[in-house]
């Protein structure tokens, strides 16, 4: 134990006498902090999102829920000519309406919140 004790007391974040040192940082080449330079986001455009389309919600009880089975229909608030949520991330983004391409769903964008409401949607 004793070894240790003084291995701790010798260590450099537990000297007492020690001098803080100046620090020289390089210097930011202009065109390189980000802004309107295209090339300062291409690490970006490979990173993996997920988009998740909300077609409704309800709520029910759970003594309703243990009477559904197989065939069972759950009616949702949403109406059929309602757009749907579309969220990047779990966050809301835009909304738009269903259609099908080539026998899968799809979602046709019909409008893009804005940053300002995007931002609310952080808070």
């Amino acid at each position: 134990m004793n070894d240790q004790n003084e291995q701790v007391a010798e260590s450099p974040a537990t000297k007492q006498n020690t001098s803080p040192e100046n620090v020289d940082f390089a210097e930011v080449e202009p065109g390189l902090e980000g802004g309107d330079n295209p090339q300062s986001i291409d690490f970006l455009l490979d990173i993996p999102l997920e988009i998740t389309v909300e077609l409704g919600r309800t709520r029910i009880q759970v003594g309703d829920l243990l009477k559904l089975g197989q065939g069972s229909v759950v009616e949702l608030e949403k109406l059929t000519n309602e757009p749907v949520d579309i969220y990047i991330n779990q966050k809301l983004m835009g909304h738009g309406e269903v259609v099908v391409v080539n026998e899968k769903f799809a979602i046709r964008l019909t409008n893009i919140i804005s940053p300002g409401e995007r931002v609310k949607e952080l808070a």
